[in-house]
């Protein structure tokens, strides 16, 4: 760990980050490399920040990252994030060091959740994204739009899912050109959500991650704010403090100073961001 990432990093098993409104990255050493956290409600707004996360430790060599955007308007929001994170983290953690059932933790985990979130009985909804860590390679497992991306130190997109929504589809068919996706009217319309009885869980196969690459897990807030293109820039090299503060200190500056031709959108901003250092 150089200086720079070692500045506010925090240590300790199970970090949860459940409606909060923090000034600027933590960064610590997580599974087999280094993680950055960051989470905050959007500029200027009086009610909770509906996003949560979670760094779920299983091993020096295994970890478990999750994110949950609980859906603008539906009432519940903040509650609904909290509790799917919650029920991953208690699912993984319950399960202990044994990376083999890891996967069975994290379904078992998302099923907790959407009962939790259904039994709200105010139409609460979230989306989920979770990702297994392992030296062998990373799966994805989502329900919802928040993208999970993995970059190559050079810049190349090794992964990114599909997001559960009408515009994520014409996106990766080539319908849509990603940036007019980003000021289309139905962008947000997800079509896969935790707290809905039709739930589907999309997993991914086993993703081979090399040394400095970077994965990236966000909320609505930094996707909506910057281009695909600029957060790779941003995260795929450099120290990993100084690639979250990045992200943060340009998410934060377009929702608050609109620029024509720029994309901005206040809303709640969340992010985990993961590179390999071994």
């Amino acid at each position: 760990m150089n200086d720079e990432d070692a500045h506010n990093s925090t240590s300790g098993p199970g970090n949860l980050f459940l409606r909060e409104t923090m000034n600027e990255c933590i960064t610590r050493a997580f599974a087999f490399g280094m993680v950055a956290a960051f989470s905050t409600r959007a500029p200027g707004k009086a009610g909770d920040n509906e996003d949560a996360a979670a760094m779920i430790d299983v091993n020096e060599h295994t970890g478990v990252l999750a994110l949950a955007d609980g859906v603008g308007g539906h009432a519940g929001g903040a509650m609904a994030s909290s509790l799917a994170v919650q029920a991953v983290h208690d699912a993984v953690s319950a399960a202990g060091d044994h990376p083999t059932g890891l996967r069975d933790a994290i379904m078992t985990g998302y099923e907790i959740a959407n009962r939790a979130v259904t039994d709200i009985g105010v139409g609460a909804a979230t989306t989920l994204s979770v990702v297994e860590l392992h030296r062998e390679g990373v799966r994805t497992y989502h329900v919802g739009d928040s993208p999970i991306l993995l970059v190559s130190q050079r810049g190349n997109v090794r992964m990114q899912i599909i997001t559960h929504s009408p515009v994520g589809y014409a996106v990766e068919s080539g319908l849509l050109p990603e940036k007019e996706a980003m000021h289309h009217a139905d962008r947000h319309v997800v079509s896969n959500l935790v707290g809905d009885d039709d739930m589907r869980i999309e997993i991914s196969s086993r993703i081979t991650m090399q040394k400095r690459d970077t994965l990236l897990l966000a909320s609505d807030g930094l996707f909506d704010n910057l281009h695909t293109r600029e957060i790779i820039q941003i995260i795929r090299k450099g120290p990993i403090q100084r690639a979250g503060h990045g992200l943060v200190q340009l998410a934060m500056e377009r929702m608050s100073h609109a620029r024509e031709g720029m994309p901005s959108k206040p809303d709640d901003l969340t992010f985990l961001l993961f590179r390999r250092s071994t």
